[in-house]
């Protein structure tokens, strides 16, 4: 079975108050984008409990048995009785972006093995065993457009589509760790409630719509800040850090042409219309 786990931007992030389990609310609207990285899981006959991991592409610094692919048939298998599978993760998506591709991987484990073995599972069901690997896990089992709220797990559609334009995507070639970026936040209210996202033009955007890791992260990794000044000198309508960075993304009326216009940082592209 092959699989092609997807990344996601986030439109608007308010983190709107300390937990007193020591995480945050947030207030977000996931949005999948077509950037994937390829999982490709094989059952191997005659044995039960164990997953043999391998990758190729960006390289995945952790030990195969923490990789969240690895934890996510785990947590079935335990559950599940799962046959023994070899698993082979070909990495596109990069780290430290804020893109979730790691929580994308997982998901898209579940959902295969749930597949590959008949197991039956519902969405809901899937949504509960990802949501125990991460707070945003659970979003790629759904996959689709979501305001996102508590630590990221709690989820209602939103109408809205980027369809009519073009994204382009901006990755300096520095990370960021999440713990890293929550340490410089000051929560405080939402300034605009994104389930109302679609009815705002996307030319006012700008005015009401932050992420509030921007504050904190951009003093500490500036290229990100000149990504912005740029794409918003090329004539993106919005432009905007995701997640917790260090990617950013912008959507632009029609497609531009960006080729020589970031050396060094890792560019993608997802015109109109595609």
């Amino acid at each position: 079975m092959i699989l092609f786990p997807n990344a996601k931007i986030n439109i608007g992030l308010y983190v709107t108050e300390r937990r007193p389990d020591g995480f945050h609310n947030i207030e977000t609207v996931f949005y999948p984008i077509d950037l994937r990285d390829i999982l490709e899981i094989h059952e191997v006959k005659g044995s039960k409990g164990v997953c043999s991991f391998t990758s190729t592409g960006i390289p995945i610094d952790c030990a195969p048995e923490k990789n969240l692919v690895t934890r996510a048939y785990y947590l079935l298998a335990e559950e599940h009785g799962l046959p023994s599978v070899d698993v082979h993760l070909h990495k596109v998506i990069p780290y430290g972006a804020g893109l979730g591709g790691g929580s994308a991987d997982a998901a898209f484990t579940l959902v295969g093995l749930n597949r590959l073995f008949s197991l039956g599972l519902s969405e809901g069901q899937l949504m509960a065993y990802a949501e125990r690997l991460g707070s945003d896990c659970a979003f790629f089992v759904r996959n689709r457009p979501v305001f996102a709220f508590g630590k990221g797990e709690l989820m209602e559609a939103v109408d809205l589509s980027l369809a009519a334009y073009s994204m382009v995507l901006v990755k300096p070639d520095r990370g960021v760790s999440t713990p890293e970026a929550y340490r410089g936040i000051v929560p405080r209210a939402a300034m605009f409630d994104l389930r109302e996202i679609g009815k705002l033009p996307m030319r006012e955007w700008s005015e009401v719509i932050r992420n509030d890791f921007e504050g904190s992260v951009i003093p500490k990794v500036p290229e990100i800040g000149e990504i912005k000044d740029r794409l918003k000198s090329l004539g993106a309508l919005y432009v905007s850090m995701t997640g917790s960075g260090s990617a950013v993304y912008a959507l632009f009326d029609n497609p531009v042409d960006i080729e020589k216009e970031f050396p060094g940082c890792f560019v993608w592209q997802e015109k109109k219309g595609l």
